[in-house]
């Protein structure tokens, strides 16, 4: 009896052993879902999304096939870099897939496919999933043409280039300046009457500590990375910078450090005390900083045009300080430091009210490092105005303000070494010289004069 009773639960063992192993055959594999790309250019990214339990996958595999050749976009065993969990049963395969990896792949329709693997059964069977996903590879580049004529560009000032893209949406466009791009705007958003969507318009520059045989180019680039560009017509009129030293004396020191210090409590020096080495470390490492918040402040430009005519040089003033101007500074004979003045210090009486140099929108208004109490313009399209190392200031972000509205009062905020305002334009987050925007006749042959004939182009539309 006991040996059929053991018999029944061998036989009865294999059986279920038996059932389990098919059963196991039987489940599913992973669930595959390509939630990117349609399709790919120059650039691309594969999304797939993987449905498992326990986010458990023994193999995973992504292949690109198109006219016959098979191109290599993942393999687990290769490694799980660019896989990410993103939930208890959910992965995320991310892999870039365009033109720039693969170069042999050519205009036209390509297909996706995905393997994926998992473990049953503890191991001792497998479920697979095999999942195409079809995608149109693009490579034709959008076109551009420019239409303005006539562009100089004074070394370290901004110009104006009005062009025309295909297709009209769905594409970003600008200038490029060395490796420097400067964002274009629908022409309709600079007072062009009637300007088609296709129209646009860009101001750029030539910063001053870029060489004057820099390549300038007007580019086009759609969602899949594809790029058009083309140069234009333009000529470099050479300025020159002037170089000046600045003596630093004890009491200038113990006057702009500490307050600096104290209203800038994420600079750590290694020793408070120590005046002339945070000074140096401020002049540097902070004007850097600041000057990095400054260009981010850029991403909130208006896409049109907020001011009109040219801007105005704050009243009875004396310019101190030039723009670009190379400055040694020296302690005790010796130059313990060299950076570059980017702007004009224009001095009058001392708490002298400090108007806005045209109408705008508020951007920052409040302590600002190296600038002290500071009021930051936006003027659309991508020019700014910065006033700095002001005593008082009576603006708030977002604030709209005309034409010699009262920002604030000048002082000596910041690294001022008296009562000033240190003023200077912006385009794109970086410094140019206010001159030319300060001159009408500037203002009406660089800018006004294009736009205008962009709306009555020679010959009609």
């Amino acid at each position: 009896m006991r040996k059929y009773l053991v018999a029944l639960i061998v036989i009865g063992g294999a059986a279920g052993v038996g059932v389990a192993w098919v059963m196991a055959g039987r489940a599913p594999g992973p669930v595959l879902e390509f939630e990117e790309p349609t399709a790919v250019g120059r650039l691309g990214e594969l999304v797939l999304a993987i449905e498992t339990p326990d986010g458990e996958l023994s193999a995973l595999d992504v292949v690109l096939e198109q006219e016959g050749q098979t191109l290599q976009v993942f393999s687990l065993a290769g490694g799980d870099a660019g896989l990410a969990e993103e939930g208890e049963d959910r992965l995320v395969l991310r892999q870039p897939i365009g033109r720039e990896r693969f170069e042999a792949l050519r205009e036209g329709d390509a297909m996706l496919i995905a393997t994926a693997v998992r473990p049953v059964l503890f191991g001792y069977r497998e479920a697979a999933t095999r999942s195409e996903h079809r995608i149109e590879v693009r490579l034709r580049p959008p076109t551009l043409g420019v239409q303005s004529r006539f562009h100089y560009v004074n070394h370290g000032g901004s110009e104006l280039v009005v062009y025309r893209v295909n297709p009209a949406d769905g594409v970003t466009s600008g200038v490029r300046v060395g490796d420097l791009e400067y964002p274009g705007f629908p022409a309709a958003g600079a007072g062009v009457e009637g300007a088609e969507p296709s129209l646009r318009a860009a101001f750029f520059a030539l910063l001053w500590n870029q060489p004057r045989d820099t390549p300038i180019t007007v580019f086009v680039r759609d969602r899949l990375g594809n790029e058009g560009s083309t140069r234009f017509d333009y000529r470099i009129i050479a300025k020159r910078f002037r170089e000046s030293r600045i003596t630093l004396s004890d009491d200038f020191l113990s006057r702009v450090v500490p307050p600096i210090l104290q209203n800038t409590p994420e600079l750590r020096v290694e020793d408070p005390t120590d005046l002339l080495a945070a000074y140096v470390r401020i002049n540097g490492d902070l004007r850097r900083e600041n000057d990095a918040y400054v260009r981010s402040l850029a991403e909130r430009t208006a896409p049109e045009i907020l001011w009109k005519g040219p801007f105005e040089q704050l009243v009875n003033t004396a310019v101190e300080s030039g723009f670009a101007d190379q400055r040694d500074y020296v302690y005790d004979g010796e130059v313990v430091d060299r950076q570059t003045h980017l702007g004009f210090d224009l001095a009058s009486t001392a708490a002298a009210p400090v108007l806005a140099a045209n109408q705008g929108r508020v951007v920052h208004a409040g302590w600002l490092g190296i600038y002290g109490n500071c009021v930051i313009l936006d003027h659309g399209m991508g020019l700014q105005s910065l006033y700095a190392h002001l005593s008082q200031i009576d603006v708030a972000p977002g604030d709209m303000v005309t034409l010699e509205q009262r920002l604030g009062r000048s002082g000596t905020t910041g690294l001022a070494a008296g009562d000033h305002l240190h003023f200077t334009m912006l385009l794109n987050g970086h410094a140019v010289t206010p001159v030319d925007w300060w001159s009408g006749q500037w203002v009406e042959d660089r800018i006004l004069r294009k736009l205008r004939e962009a709306g009555d182009p020679p010959g009609g539309r």
